[in-house]
């Protein structure tokens, strides 16, 4: 049997947690978390960690592994990820990954352009003007450096621009150039399994989950994480929301509701990314057995690759 990494995504809130703890106990494998949010130890209520006994269920990686603080990409991941499954796949020839961070499976999956590394002073210089300046500063300078890479970009993602705008400034040549979207051959092969639910039912359970939230406490966990609201680990939905009410721009009952919009456009975000992939099968996630049988077979053909 080749080696094989199965892929178990959707958007937020669908369920995949409890589905991917039953599929790696049917193969007897650990799970990778592939979650931009889940992955900051800081960060545990507002990106659903799952809790201590789910965890204790199978062995995780990508949990709370690192801090706030560190500077994190698909790119790191993608790096780290690989070298992870070289060790598991010593033990299995099967690992599961589940999680619904598009660049992040992406990066994984086919592959970053390979970029130069960037110098921490040029990075933390650029960080402290984003700080003191305001993230047009370094739109205008990306724009000067590189305006075909500004006229793609989501100018609203200070992650992507200051690190177009460190790729410029390092290397005296526009981030565009290096950005040449070849797939990398992986070795091992890989079977996407998309999960779903009817949208009503969805938004119902996205709704409820960020209640569970507050009863849980993510007001006092966003209220320890106020004075890091500049980090980008930190520009994510439960939480930006939170640091407007605690600046006195919304009531907390308008944080709450806006909490709840903005993880449903979230999730349609994912899932239009999700449906342009040919490569996955969709299941609901009340098909398990539909979903290991499927799995089973494209492994026992090995021809998914």
């Amino acid at each position: 049997m080749p080696k094989t990494l199965i892929i178990l995504l959707g958007p937020t809130g669908v369920g995949k947690t409890d589905l991917s703890i039953d599929i790696a106990k049917y193969y007897n494998t650990d799970i990778i978390s592939c979650d931009s949010r889940q992955i900051y130890k800081e960060m545990s209520i507002g990106t659903a960690v799952p809790d201590h006994q789910t965890l204790k269920a199978v062995k995780h990686h990508f949990i709370r592994s690192h801090s706030i603080h560190d500077y994190y990409n698909a790119s790191k991941f993608e790096v780290e990820v690989l070298e992870k499954l070289d060790l598991l796949f010593q033990k299995s020839d099967i690992v599961i990954m589940t999680g619904g961070s598009m660049m992040y499976i992406d990066a994984l999956c086919k592959g970053i352009d390979d970029l130069p590394e960037v110098d921490d002073e040029l990075r933390q210089s650029l960080m402290g003007r984003m700080e003191t300046e305001g993230i047009e500063s370094l739109r205008n300078e990306l724009r000067y450096h590189d305006p075909v890479y500004y006229n793609e970009v989501d100018l609203r993602n200070p992650k992507r621009i200051l690190h177009a705008l460190e790729i410029c400034m390092m290397t005296g040549k526009p981030y565009s150039s290096f950005r040449v979207h070849q797939q990398k051959k992986r070795p091992f092969s890989i079977i996407k399994l998309g999960i779903n639910r009817d949208r009503e039912v969805l938004y119902n359970r996205i709704n409820q989950r960020v209640d569970s939230m507050f009863d849980e406490g993510l007001e006092n966990e966003a209220k320890k994480l106020f004075p890091f609201r500049h980090l980008n680990s930190l520009n994510t939905v439960g939480y930006r929301e939170l640091f407007d009410y605690f600046e006195g721009k919304v009531t907390l009952k308008e944080a709450v509701e806006k909490i709840k919009a903005n993880s449903r456009k979230y999730a349609r975000k994912q899932l239009t990314w999700f449906r342009r992939d040919p490569e996955i099968t969709w299941f609901t996630p009340e098909m398990k057995n539909e979903i290991i049988t499927f799995a089973d077979q494209k492994l026992l053909e090995g021809n998914f690759e």
